[in-house]
């Protein structure tokens, strides 16, 4: 066992945020890195940046994967740059799920819709559409302004218990509750799912959609790793972390998105209309097999990790060797990580590119690249695009098919770097 890889105890200050349990062991030590979201202004480029820790560690008690809580949640997400509408195929996921929730629970307009961290309405506005009432609850007050002016009706707040008694007083209790890429935000994990049970009504359900730990370790998804997700999750400690708050999983479906993801469907437990479905039994065994309940599983991640770094690297200082000019599409969290931890900078990556118009004009946190129009690219015509939003890779190679008329290819970093035409 290497000297990283020691199990720690209680004196080392850590308390599972589901168990509370007291003994840990690193999954995958990321170094120091700034918020994922605190894109710099110019004018602030000469000012220190404060970062901080970016240690995973897994509960030996529960599994559960996580992180240390050095920002409140008000700090991270009280302001938001990160806007949902601005990826197409997101957009489309979005849509597709609410015309399937429609019809799996014959949700009409005399049904409630709640969605916890709304963003900015590009989900609940599928619901709009077809005349059935939502709610969003999105603590970031500019986002939130995105989604009224959408015509989605949205409560600016934290969700948790008390905050959810607040909304079921109200607004009402809700036929669905969802969340997409939410749960892992929340450093208080048992409020979080508490209020969900007091936002159902008796015979509600709940989906979830979260990126699937499973996926994770097996593509290299360090990246995915930033200071605003809290904690990673397998399906056997999600399933623990709801049964404890009283709630059941009948049902689970697994997703492309985000690199591989799972959709969890609940179902307050009193609640016998629901049966457990086959996908639930089949889904535990499979993590289960692959030891997901064993600490020694989690062990061999950080040196896999360590593996990519250098290989990344090596990729981007073979083709500067060469004289190629690379610069980047996207800055969102996962890419942050990723340019931090490798420490790539301008002297890889003339700049990177992003739609959001929040973004652009700024620099990205610690590695301070500058965030340019998506137009840029054509006006400067480079040999190389470092695509950091990999998950969102074939909608990106199509908006950017004009780059091939000079040559230019992409190149993905994760699972390994890999150059496309």
């Amino acid at each position: 066992m290497q000297a990283d890889q020691v199990e720690r105890g209680p004196e080392a200050g850590f308390s599972c945020r589901f168990c509370g349990a007291g003994e840990w062991t690193t999954f995958v030590d990321l170094g120091m890195s700034p918020l994922c979201n605190t894109h710099v202004e110019r004018r602030n480029l000469g000012a220190m940046e404060q970062f901080f820790p970016l240690h995973a560690r897994v509960c030996q008690a529960c599994f559960l994967v996580q992180l240390d809580e050095f920002v409140a949640p008000a700090e991270i997400f009280g302001e938001y740059a990160y806007f949902s509408s601005y990826a197409d195929t997101w957009v489309d996921h979005a849509r597709r799920y609410a015309d399937s929730m429609r019809q799996r629970l014959g949700l009409d307009h005399s049904s409630l819709v709640i969605e916890l961290a709304s963003n900015d309405g590009y989900l609940l506005q599928h619901f709009v559409s077809a005349r059935v009432p939502v709610l969003g609850i999105e603590p970031a007050a500019n986002v939130a302004a995105a989604a009224r002016a959408r015509g989605v009706r949205t409560d600016v707040s934290f969700h948790g218990s008390a905050n959810a008694a607040r909304v079921a007083a109200e607004y009402g209790r809700a036929d669905l509750v969802l969340g997409n890429n939410v749960l892992a935000h929340v450093p208080n994990l048992n409020d979080f799912v508490a209020g969900m049970k007091v936002l159902m009504k008796p015979d509600g359900v709940f989906t979830m959609e979260f990126p699937h730990l499973e996926r994770l370790m097996e593509q290299n998804q360090f990246d995915t790793i930033y200071h605003e997700h809290f904690s990673y999750f397998s399906f056997i400690t999600v399933e623990k972390v709801f049964a404890a708050h009283g709630l059941t999983l009948f049902d689970v479906e697994e997703l492309p998105t985000h690199g591989g993801s799972i959709r969890i469907f609940g179902r307050h437990v009193e609640d016998g209309s629901k049966p457990v479905g086959r996908r639930v039994a089949e889904l535990r065994a499979r993590e289960l097999g692959r030891g997901f309940d064993r600490i020694d599983t989690y062990r061999n991640f950080d040196a896999a990790v360590r593996a990519t770094k250098r290989d990344i690297l090596e990729c981007l200082i073979g083709l500067k060797r060469q004289g190629r000019s690379i610069v980047g599409y996207g800055a969102p969290g996962k890419g942050n990580t990723l340019l931090n931890y490798c420490g790539i900078r301008s002297d890889f990556l003339d700049y990177t590119v992003d739609r959001n118009p929040y973004k652009q004009g700024k620099f990205t946190p610690g590695t301070h690249i500058a965030i340019l129009p998506p137009e840029m690219i054509r006006e400067t015509k480079p040999d190389y695009i470092f695509i950091l939003p990999w998950n969102l890779r074939d909608e990106i190679m199509s908006q950017m098919s004009f780059v091939r008329d000079w040559g230019c290819r992409f190149i993905v970093p994760i699972p390994k770097p890999q150059i496309l035409d």
